[in-house]
């Protein structure tokens, strides 16, 4: 394989690992960021994010991984180079290019004084077109021609925060948009060095690859909210349980399990905000977005499903409600799009005293007027009159039963001990009838 040195730029949640990762399997790996504290963390085997696994990686092989604020030393040390830096929303659901620009443009300028044929991949999320923009950028900016002194190749990654490494080695597919043969071909020997589960490498134009990409967040989140659907039904329909029905619908293979999962609605950087660029690009091309607006509309409808709850039940301030997790997911410590978040601060805002608690955070990192943070869960729960599991960490399942006697506790994800808690405990899980009696329309 030709290629040796790649250089990063972008050392964000995605950037960092993916260094980390090259530099695992062998390549000579230059990060680059604006960020010179970050670099520093860096260059002294020191993670600056939070992510499972990734420290370990970095301080086994930092030896081959150093990181710069210099795009001049890493392009001409290397003989790939990577861009995830962020693609920002923008008011009309599509994503910023102005950071990859910026990006592009020193990337070109580097380019300029340095010989022989370099690749350039760009990681992040962007709308369809927006590859075709780039090349000319880079072109003016070196005075090289794409697919002669460069090659151009868009390659999402298709990962979870929480689970980035592995999702990285060992991915479902590669996705690749390719200005020419030659950087395609390249991008997949890459790939197909680092991945190791051989994946299936799927190669086209640059337009295609970037429809995928948003795609697939869409099709995914349209799951989550149909799941969502299916668990409000059967919290109304006596006897019903969620589980039970996505675990026989998922073996259907047109449907699949993944993702089938009735409970909160979806959060995080990537899944709302993609969902709404497949819409507003499809209205753009004088297409139909329907589905993809509709299963926005059915996420941010899931707080106020818990909410009702709460009327329902008469639960009332100044009743204390403690809120388990925070973060979108588990294990990672993004709350950014969070539900649990969201969920918290409504009741917040309606006069509850809200305590909160969450593995990846603490009172340092999290910081606000309006919910009281608590060191452990436990000590959440008891300083409570209600608890609500929000996010389902695996360390909310080992929490001794006894905990939640006297309480009320809502389960989003069916993650408790239920025949114990509840012999203790008035408990709701969601996605499990609440009603004693048969709706009237059924009867």
């Amino acid at each position: 394989m030709r290629i040796s040195n790649i250089s990063v730029v972008g050392l964000g949640k995605l950037g960092l690992c993916l260094a980390n990762v090259l530099a695992s399997k062998g390549f000579s790996v230059i990060g680059v960021d604006t960020d010179a504290s970050k670099i520093n963390q860096v260059n002294r085997g020191i993670s600056p994010i939070f992510e499972p696994g990734l420290e370990t990686l970095l301080q086994a092989h930092r030896a081959r991984l150093s990181a710069t604020v210099d795009y001049n030393q890493a392009i001409h040390n290397s003989d790939a180079t990577f861009v995830v830096v962020p693609t920002p929303s923008e008011p009309s659901g599509g994503f910023s290019l102005g950071y990859v620009e910026q990006a592009m443009g020193k990337i070109g300028e580097a380019l300029r004084e340095k010989p022989g044929y370099h690749l350039i991949v760009l990681t992040s999320t962007v709308m369809p077109g927006s590859m075709e923009h780039l090349a000319p950028l880079l072109e003016e900016r070196s005075s090289k021609v794409c697919g002669r002194d460069f090659g151009l190749c868009y390659n999402p990654e298709f990962i979870a925060l929480g689970n980035v490494v592995r999702g990285l080695l060992r991915p479902d597919f590669v996705l690749i948009g390719e200005s020419d043969e030659r950087a395609g071909q390249e991008l997949a020997q890459i790939q197909s060095y680092v991945c190791e589960n051989d994946p299936p490498i799927e190669r086209m134009n640059f337009v295609n690859a970037e429809i995928a990409k948003i795609s697939v967040n869409s099709f995914v989140t349209m799951k989550m909210s149909y799941a969502n659907t299916l668990a409000e039904i059967c919290e109304n329909v006596v006897g019903a349980d969620v589980d039970q029905i996505t675990t026989a619908i998922g073996k259907d293979k047109r449907i699949g399990s993944a993702y089938l999962k009735g409970a909160l609605g979806y959060g995080g950087p990537c899944f709302p905000r993609d969902n709404i660029a497949f819409a507003s690009f499809a209205k753009g091309v004088g297409a139909q977005g329907d589905l993809a607006l509709m299963t926005h509309q059915i996420n941010e409808r899931q707080v106020k499903r818990i909410t009702r709850i709460f009327v329902k039940e008469n639960l009332h301030p100044p009743m204390k409600v403690g809120v388990l997790g925070l973060t979108y997911k588990p294990g990672t410590n993004v709350t950014e799009a969070s539900q649990a978040l969201m969920l918290a601060r409504q009741l917040a805002s309606e006069g509850f005293e809200i305590f909160v608690y969450d593995p990846a955070l603490t009172n340092d990192s999290f910081r606000t007027d309006e919910l009281r943070f608590k060191p452990t869960a436990e000590a959440c729960i008891e300083a409570t009159d209600v608890c609500i599991v929000a996010t389902p960490w695996e360390a909310f399942k080992k929490i001794n039963s006894s905990v939640f006697s006297d309480k009320f506790v809502i389960d989003c994800w069916r993650i408790l001990n239920d025949d114990a808690i509840r012999n203790s405990s008035r408990y709701f899980p969601l996605g499990k009838s609440f009603n004693k009696k048969i709706p009237a329309v059924l009867a």
